[in-house]
């Protein structure tokens, strides 16, 4: 994008890291002393001034550090995930074998991989199948870790969310590559606080369906697509054992 240099990215993408990981407003003081950006504290503070101004960042309170915007998290995702963390590979074999157990009954299978992919993204998972209108979904444990889901709002608003994204899944575009929807980019009403990563897969018998990750828009998207890759051709493994 014209509106960002390449220093101004290489800040936001640290801030943006540091958030993922901590869920606290990142300040000029922590990025000075955790990075070599080789320019002076001024200049960062100048940098993250106008990463806010410019909608990529926002500061909650006037004293505060800095937090990424929807649009920031478009930018890094756009621009950042070009090394996506594959889940270790004995986790998916691990996974391939319990899953495949499952194959003859279709409900079972559905279910084991959405209980499977929200344990090895620590996140809420849904999935389902399209012919059957079968829609299973886990994580509520791992997801309520979140500190987002400490204020009740949110953890309400997540809740209609995913009403929301239940009634409407099939108008969602997807294919088998994943696909992030930030905030209100996707057609799913309530979606302003959320991000959802999204794949088309196969399920035993030629069954289409879907798989998808769902949760605040601070969520591991690097972590979270490595796995939507990595389930989606477990899948097509299983589907031609």
């Amino acid at each position: 994008m014209a509106s960002i240099t390449e220093r101004q990215g290489d800040i936001l993408k640290n801030i943006i890291g540091e958030y993922i990981k901590f869920a606290k407003p990142v300040s000029s003081h922590l990025l000075e002393e955790k990075y070599c950006f080789n320019i002076c504290p001024a200049t960062i503070r100048i940098e993250m001034q106008k990463l806010t101004d410019n909608d990529y960042l926002y500061q909650p309170h006037t004293s505060a550090g800095r937090v990424p915007t929807n649009k920031g998290y478009r930018f890094f995702v756009d621009n950042f995930l070009t090394e996506i963390t594959i889940k270790d590979s004995s986790d998916i074999q691990c996974a391939k074998k319990t899953i495949k157990k499952e194959k003859e009954n279709i409900f079972n299978f559905i279910a084991k991989t959405t209980e499977i992919l929200a344990e090895l993204s620590s996140s809420f998972v849904m999935a389902g199948s399209f012919k059957r209108s079968f829609f299973s979904k886990y994580g509520w444990g791992q997801i309520f870790k979140e500190p987002e889901f400490e204020n009740r709002d949110f953890l309400l608003d997540f809740v209609e969310f995913l009403g929301c994204f239940e009634k409407d899944i099939e108008e969602i575009n997807i294919d088998f590559e994943p696909r992030i929807y930030i905030g209100e980019e996707s057609s799913i009403d309530k979606s302003a606080g959320f991000s959802i990563i999204f794949s088309k897969c196969t399920f035993p018998e030629q069954d289409d369906g879907f798989i998808s990750i769902l949760g605040p828009t601070r969520m591991s998207y690097s972590k979270n697509i490595g796995l939507i890759h990595s389930l989606t051709k477990l899948l097509e493994e299983i589907e031609h054992d």
